[in-house]
């Protein structure tokens, strides 16, 4: 059996945890530069407020409604969401941290006669009494019915956030009212092809011919079929892939006109990038830069461009490969022009052990891997952004806007709580 945990309007609950007296009021979070609105509370559900509206079309009925209005902050999320996966790893120790909300467990370890539904309920409450944050929890045969499952523990009321489905029929009869579009993994473009075919609901799905099914939806639609027949073919990934590329871009806060401030942002954005590198023990062979004007602006003039740079020796040193990027950034910079948004991709990632290096490329790696290793374990120690390359700046003209901004409670010394005894 397998379990899946979900956090419910994670965002949401990460504001509230800091804020309890938002419980059972409507609140919700916006996107970058408090743009769109994309996370709800339950309350602003009931309230008719859609998912990815725009902020400022609903500007007055927020506040006629008295909704609790948060732009998005990624520090605390990020943590609060490291601390729920580490609460759930004491509990079951094979897990996999499928997003920043969600994380599959393997039960397959405990007996067989085991109460299922205790232990979801015990994860259930671990969760919620050690880092604040509730969560839903569907258990079943296969991860894809235990998506199934998770999806019947939201929206059941009668469930209170737990559904285990291992009964045959029970299964059966679930499938048979379930929209096929509801099933992971089955995107617009499948269920406009499906339903095209007669293919409406789950059941349909999962009663379809093998081979039919491997011709149109390839071998990765066919283990999804199998899994929804309680056949398990997507095993745990316990130990996350290395990522094949890694970007940082921004839409800025305001629009940028000036090389300074242009180049202040690559060079964090580039900085970013090679943190996460170092991160996941990877090197990167080219860089590209890219910047862009805000095509909605009709009366402004346009401009968009991208270069990208081969390296002649893939590394993940910061100074370097900001260096690249800031090359780069000149080569297409135009002035004149409003910038909306840049940003910084990396690709051609090898692991860093097995770097071919040139033969006429002289750096010292040594002395860089170890100013490297001192900067990430200052940077983890102390907090994101402590220690900066002078070119990155400290004005940031360009930064998101964030006129809602909570504090970050768990991430940076000033904004801790402090408790006064009354």
């Amino acid at each position: 059996m397998f379990a899946l945990v979900d956090c419910n309007n994670f965002y949401v609950s990460c504001e509230r945890v800091f804020a309890p007296h938002l419980e059972g009021k409507p609140v919700v979070v916006l996107s970058n530069n408090d743009g769109c609105i994309v996370a709800r509370s339950n309350e602003a559900k009931a309230l008719g407020i859609k998912m990815g509206e725009p902020a400022f079309k609903r500007q007055d009925f927020l506040e006629q409604h008295r909704v609790a209005v948060f732009s998005s902050n990624y520090q605390l999320y990020g943590d609060m969401s490291e601390r729920v996966m580490r609460t759930l790893a004491e509990i079951v120790p094979e897990i996999e941290i499928y997003s920043i909300d969600e994380a599959f467990l393997d039960l397959r370890s405990y007996r067989k006669n085991f109460n299922l539904e205790e232990l979801a309920r015990h994860i259930q409450r671990r969760v919620k009494q050690w880092t604040g944050i509730p969560v839903s929890v569907g258990v079943a045969p296969t991860k894809t019915l235990a998506k199934v499952a998770n999806h019947l523990a939201k929206k059941s009321p009668g469930k209170n956030g737990v559904c285990i489905l291992s009964d045959p029929e029970e299964i059966t009869d679930v499938l048979r009212t379930l929209p096929v579009e509801e099933v992971w993994g089955i995107g617009m473009q499948y269920q406009k092809f499906l339903n095209k075919h007669g293919i409406t609901t789950a059941l349909e799905l999962r009663n379809a011919p093998d081979a039919w099914v491997k011709k149109h939806l390839t071998v990765v639609g066919l283990r999804l079929v199998k899994e929804l027949r309680g056949v398990s073919c997507l095993p745990l990934e316990m130990v996350q892939a290395p990522r094949k590329g890694i970007c940082t871009s921004r839409t800025f806060g305001n629009l940028v006109e000036d090389y300074e401030s242009l180049r202040e942002a690559i060079a964090t954005f580039a900085s970013n990038c090679a943190a996460k590198l170092r991160q996941q023990h990877s090197c990167t062979k080219m860089v590209s830069v890219f910047i862009y004007t805000n095509p909605f602006l009709i009366d402004e003039p346009q401009y968009s461009n991208c270069k990208m740079v081969l390296l002649p020796e893939a590394t993940n040193v910061t100074p370097e490969l900001v260096r690249y990027a800031l090359w780069g950034l000149k080569l297409i910079y135009k002035p004149g022009y409003k910038y909306k948004k840049a940003g910084v991709l990396m690709t051609h990632i090898v692991p860093e052990d097995q770097v071919q290096t040139h033969l006429f490329y002289q750096v010292d790696r040594k002395r860089y891997t170890a100013l490297m290793k001192s900067v990430d374990r200052i940077q983890q120690r102390m907090g994101k952004g402590t220690i900066k390359y002078a070119v990155e700046g400290t004005r940031h003209p360009w930064k998101l806007r964030q006129e809602r901004l909570s504090p970050q409670y768990t991430t940076r010394w000033s904004d801790i709580l402090t408790i006064h005894q009354c």
